[in-house]
């Protein structure tokens, strides 16, 4: 294969989609602004639990290279605290995923991953990005790709307004990697809890650089009780804000953590950013283009764990009509069309993630109560996470999310 291949960014995205042009005979050049050593050295960039669908488009590049190591998620949890009962739950069901999901550290994948594709004969410069670069690499490949979810180069692809409902962040977010937690059983799970008004808790098993571990997501609201991260400047005091959240308003979470210890001094991280959908096709000063992909035009609040789910899947996509296009020239109608294929998935992902950053609707309330006395109903939402159109239509429309319910609860009843 005669045609040369640019991508800008080493993450999920990026990485994966320099590995799968490689192996198919693709000249590829990836750039970035961190050596491997210098990621594995770094903070945690994310909480990155992958569900099977996505986990399988590495299997089909030969890169599922941590399952014997992973501890699996193998089920998904919810619940609600009793507003009116200290210490209660209102709603508290789990369910088994029918595949297991697994959360590998980035600062553990992305290296081996970079050094593999530099191995096999890969392109690897470790560069910033900015205009110039861009328009370099414009010049020396048939297209570039732009897989880089930070920095100011992102935010030159223009904003889409009509799929991007904020415009500010919705989340005061933060990552606590933690040592002797306390497992779930008789399954481990991603267990989410729903503090309303307040913000969201998720965690979850993972493999960390020094081996297993729990990953603890935090989501504040801002400017509320869960927002009082840039007063935690130390570690320690990270770990111990993490904790005060759970004793606070999440004790059966808390019971977890008489022992956990953080797993390294780099294992935190806290931030916050506003979900935005961008046009996929930018235009340099020259006139030539730069395709972007995963989340530098569609990215995701944390709450429903999709991005290097989205990514992996974008890749997917992206991968797929590249080598189906053969080597003609990648116009802006190619872009834009293969970007519309990829969101025919991610639009379902947009809407539903953007839900749960708004107040539930009623008929939301009413199906997660439900699903604590229907298991066949709990098991539907657990495994729409590794699909969320499953979700549709009846998690944005009320008279199908009642039909939904009474499907299964005269059969739990």
């Amino acid at each position: 294969m005669s045609q040369r291949i640019a991508i800008v960014g080493a993450g999920q995205s990026g990485l994966q989609m320099a590995l799968g042009l490689q192996a198919k005979g693709y000249r590829v050049t990836l750039l970035t602004n961190r050596t491997p050593d210098q990621v594995r050295a770094g903070k945690v960039m994310s909480s990155q639990c992958m569900f099977d669908r996505a986990l399988q488009t590495e299997r089909e590049l030969g890169l599922n290279w941590w399952d014997d190591a992973c501890p699996p998620v193998e089920g998904i949890g919810l619940a609600i605290p009793h507003p009116e009962q200290p210490g209660a739950r209102l709603i508290d069901w789990a369910a088994r995923l029918d595949h297991p999901a697994q959360a590998v550290d980035q600062r553990l994948k992305m290296p081996a991953w970079m050094e593999t594709f530099a191995q096999r004969g890969g392109d690897l410069r470790i560069a910033d990005a900015g205009v110039d670069e861009l328009e370099a690499l414009a010049r020396e490949h048939d297209l570039v790709l732009l897989a880089a979810g930070k920095g100011e180069i992102v935010s030159r692809f223009e904003r889409d307004a009509t799929r991007s409902p904020f415009s500010a962040p919705q989340r005061s977010l933060a990552l606590t990697y933690v040592n002797a937690m306390t497992p779930r059983t008789p399954f481990s799970r991603v267990c989410f809890n729903l503090i309303p008004g307040i913000g969201e808790y998720f965690v979850f098993p993972a493999l960390t650089l020094s081996g297993p571990c729990e990953i603890m997501v935090f989501e504040g609201i801002p400017g509320g009780p869960m927002d009082r991260w840039a007063d935690a400047r130390t570690p320690e005091r990270h770990l111990a804000e993490s904790l005060r959240i759970l004793r606070t308003w999440l004790p059966w979470e808390a019971e977890r953590c008489d022992a956990v210890t953080l797993t390294d001094e780099q294992g935190i991280l806290a931030g916050r950013f506003a979900p935005t959908v961008r046009r996929p096709v930018m235009t340099l000063p020259s006139g030539r283009l730069v395709f972007g992909m995963a989340d530098a035009v569609v990215v995701n609040d944390p709450i429903t764990g999709q991005g290097s789910n989205n990514a992996a899947k974008c890749c997917k996509v992206y991968l797929d009509a590249i080598i189906a296009h053969g080597d003609r020239g990648f116009d802006a109608d190619w872009m834009e069309q293969t970007f519309a294929r990829y969101w025919q998935y991610a639009g379902d992902v947009v809407n539903w993630t953007n839900s749960l950053l708004t107040p539930p609707p009623a008929h939301i309330l009413s199906l997660l109560g439900a699903a604590g006395h229907a298991p066949e109903l709990a098991a539907r939402i657990a495994n729409g996470f590794d699909n969320p159109p499953d979700f549709f239509p009846w998690w944005s429309d009320s008279a199908a999310c009642q039909q939904l319910i009474d499907q299964h609860l005269p059969q739990a009843a």
